[in-house]
């Protein structure tokens, strides 16, 4: 088991700690602070009814969380050392001279700073080649973004070492080649944020109606294309050099203030709270910590259904299902985590849900014979006749779930399934699945090609040892 140390277990020290811990890890977390352990127990509650249901595949086995009183016992040992000790320079260099006493001398240390540049960070340090900015984004657990700035010091192997690591937990390392106060993402924000203050201060608009501004508007186009392929689109077919020079003028118009930065009197400081908690005071920050991550969640899985942006990187960060060994017995086609999308109104999975996830189990089960992406381009598939599927009992968001698929039939053009749906050992849901080979060409029924039909033969014949599963061939209303 691989093991990182969190320095500092805080909001952003609290996510990393979660997104190691799912990703497989070994967590040790070093924080003075007495209630460190109750907050992060609470972040890795969010984490774990969300982060698994960005996979449609079972993610790794959750790692061992440890709290350690000293630093030294913490990072002793870990290839990863992630520093989320509070924004002073002096406090982050005290904190480096301890853990460098007692680190490994491979081990990766990064930061979570938001604006000190690596360089600052590594002055006085006994190793400054070991310490890399590392800044992510809030919740660690679900934004992939981590901007990874190294400096003069880190060598490449290092660069390349952090890269791995960092890919390897599902994030997305952008390399910023060159320092930079505030790197690349916050100095974006820093000009909305500063802009927002003008508009509050000037009476122009709330709290509220700024946010309505980006999340009905160009923050969901933002979500998706970023900022230029947004508005290279807005070009049209000219594309990006016919929108600069349609708007590029404007920058010289006085639209902003972004040269100027409002003072954050005693009043203004009370008016942006005011009407932030007229805002959304109504819910608990746990209750919007859950509403946000629903609705990343929902939208990161909208977006992975068309494998664009942070979508394409769930889907090549999905680990590859392996062949079945032991075919004497029922085969697991799906080891999942339920997502947050796939409940509904009473809280429990969707009816819907359970025919999605058998029907994976059919995808599953028809690549393992060789109805693959390639057959299928050949000309050649199974098209679904026939579906019963049992409620057995329920099961809620976040729960790890597994589905075994028993051949009742598989000759000719015919493929009988039977699948069970398990939390655990629990039985959950049955689902039964007749299936005709169709010629994609005619639309009609056709025999499978030759290798196909010999790899359904033997797991059928296989199968036909098994008892028949309880419930097979019920009609509706029969348990």
């Amino acid at each position: 088991m691989k093991t990182a140390a969190i320095i500092g277990g805080g909001v952003i020290g609290g996510g990393w700690a979660a997104r190691f811990l799912l990703m497989g890890w070994n967590v040790r977390v070093f924080d003075p602070d007495p209630e460190a352990a109750r907050k992060i127990d609470e972040v890795l509650a969010n984490a774990r009814r969300s982060l698994p249901g960005l996979s449609d595949r079972a993610m790794p086995a959750e790692g061992a969380l440890s709290f350690h009183v000293e630093m030294a016992d913490a990072v002793a040992g870990a290839s990863w050392i992630q520093e989320s000790v509070p924004e002073r320079l002096e406090l982050k260099h005290k904190v480096y001279a301890a853990l460098q006493e007692a680190c490994d001398e491979g081990a990766v240390i990064g930061s979570s700073t938001s604006g000190f540049k690596p360089s600052e960070l590594q002055e006085g340090a006994a190793t400054p080649g070991q310490i890399v900015v590392a800044h992510p984004f809030n919740p660690v657990y679900l934004l992939p973004l981590v901007e990874l700035v190294p400096s003069e010091a880190n060598s490449s192997a290092v660069i390349d070492a952090a890269k791995a690591i960092l890919t390897g937990i599902g994030m997305f390392p952008l390399h910023v080649r060159k320092e930079i106060d505030a790197h690349i993402a916050d100095r974006f924000l820093e000009a909305v944020w500063r802009e927002a203050l003008w508009l509050i201060k000037d009476g122009v608009a709330t709290t509220e109606e700024i946010d309505n501004a980006i999340r009905y508007g160009f923050g969901l186009r933002w979500g998706q294309m970023g900022l230029f392929e947004t508005y290279r689109i807005a070009g049209g077919e000219a594309g990006m050099a016919h929108f600069i020079e349609q708007f590029g003028p404007c920058l010289a118009w006085p639209w902003t203030k972004l040269m100027d930065v409002p003072e954050l009197t005693d009043e203004l400081v009370q008016m942006i709270a005011d009407q932030s908690d007229a805002q959304s005071g109504m819910h608990s920050i746990r209750d919007l910590e859950r509403l946000r991550d629903n609705n990343l969640v929902a939208m990161m899985r909208a977006l992975k259904a068309q494998d664009f942006g942070a979508g394409a990187l769930l889907n090549a960060a999905e680990p590859v299902p392996e062949e079945p060994g032991d075919i004497s017995g029922p085969i697991v086609t799906v080891a999942r985590a339920v997502p947050l999308d796939w409940t509904d109104y009473n809280g429990h999975m969707n009816e819907a849900r359970y025919l999605q996830a058998f029907g994976d189990a059919t995808d599953r089960f028809m690549e393992i014979v060789g109805c693959d992406a390639e057959y299928i381009a050949s000309g050649g598939s199974y098209f679904t006749a026939e579906t019963h599927i049992r409620h057995l009992d329920e099961i809620h968001a976040g729960a790890r779930i597994s589905v075994e698929t028993q051949v009742l039939l598989g000759e000719g053009k015919k493929m009988h399934l039977f699948h069970r749906m398990f939390e655990g050992d629990r039985l959950l849901a049955t689902g039964e699945h007749m299936l005709i080979h169709v010629s994609l060409e005619t639309r009609k029924a056709s025999v499978p090609a030759d290798h196909i039909a010999a790899r359904l033969g033997e797991i059928a014949a296989a199968h036909a040892a098994l008892s028949l599963p309880e419930g097979a061939g019920a009609a509706v209303g029969k348990r």
